[in-house]
């Protein structure tokens, strides 16, 4: 689903639409447009939540500056996009990258540093998460001895699938490249983790994808946004419970006030919760970035 608001941009292919993000193939490059769609349960909802793609496109942009990480950013200057696309430009401001065409590894690279979400439940359940052995009567949302890498095979449709590192090898196609994506994201990981901490926010996990370019590894899509991470407040922290987040939790803790099946079409959000949520957001923006997120920036 597509809300109405949203323009359609058809000077070039739609390369794929997800959940969020649109990409378009523009030939030796791929635009990707964050929308202000938002899903819960795999389902989007009909009401978008304001200014949420710039948020999260503005919010990895910070990320792939910080981190000075080979990545596939070309620019997010919508004044040096294509002359096509110039009747979009108010629409594409701020939410929209240009980046390199790379060949995608189809795994998402998860690193968690902290015992929550799926991860809790399946340590309930096995003593494991993604078939790590972790140290016997953790309680929820522990911080683990040392961050864990628990790949997922991607999915376009639905959730990702949990896989072992031995699974992922044979996904990559070879071991070398495997513990190559295990050890960049372990490492990106530790520092955005020690960077968020200053900032008073907790990293509990992440997820990273990356691709192939001209024979080197870069990172792809989005990154380091609350979308992608869980991201807790640290003043607010305490083992044994759930946390507040900066991610969609506050929405499917609303959703599920609801009887609501979980299958499309979703239900519309009333004003209250879409304001709530951008404020989750934003929040996140602030804290991490140190700066007001401006919508003509």
């Amino acid at each position: 689903m597509t809300p109405q608001n949203e323009p359609q941009i058809t000077e070039f292919p739609l390369f794929r639409r997800g959940k969020v993000r649109d990409v378009y193939d523009l030939g030796e490059n791929l635009l990707i447009v964050a929308s202000d769609r938002i899903s819960a349960f795999d389902v989007v909802l009909p009401t978008p939540i304001p200014d949420k793609g710039r948020i999260l496109t503005q919010l990895s942009l910070f990320w792939f500056d910080f981190l000075k990480e080979p990545n596939h950013l070309v620019t997010a200057d919508v004044d040096r996009f294509p002359s096509s696309l110039k009747k979009h430009r108010e629409w594409l401001r701020g939410r929209s990258m240009l980046v390199k065409k790379a060949e995608r590894y189809d795994v998402e690279c998860v690193v968690r540093g902290y015992l929550a979400g799926s991860g809790w439940k399946d340590y309930q359940r096995t003593g494991m998460v993604c078939g790590e052995i972790l140290p016997f009567d953790l309680k929820q949302s522990a911080k683990l001895p040392q961050p864990v890498f628990t790949p997922a095979a991607k999915n376009d449709i639905g959730h990702d699938e949990n896989v072992s590192f031995e699974e992922m090898i044979g996904i990559v196609g070879d071991e070398d490249l495997a513990e190559e994506l295990r050890e960049r994201s372990l490492k990106i990981y530790q520092r955005a983790r020690d960077y968020a901490k200053q900032c008073g926010v907790i990293l509990a996990d992440t997820k990273f994808e990356f691709g192939s370019k001209d024979g080197e590894i870069i990172l792809i899509d989005e990154v380091l946004t609350p979308d992608s991470s869980r991201f807790w407040p640290a003043k607010d922290y305490a083992e044994g419970r759930d946390q507040q987040s900066f991610d969609k939790q506050y929405l499917r803790d609303w959703l599920e006030t609801l009887t609501w099946n979980k299958e499309a079409p979703g239900p519309e959000l009333p004003a209250d919760v879409v304001e709530n949520t951008r404020d989750k957001y934003l929040e996140a923006f602030k804290l991490l970035t140190g700066k007001d997120f401006r919508v003509d920036a």
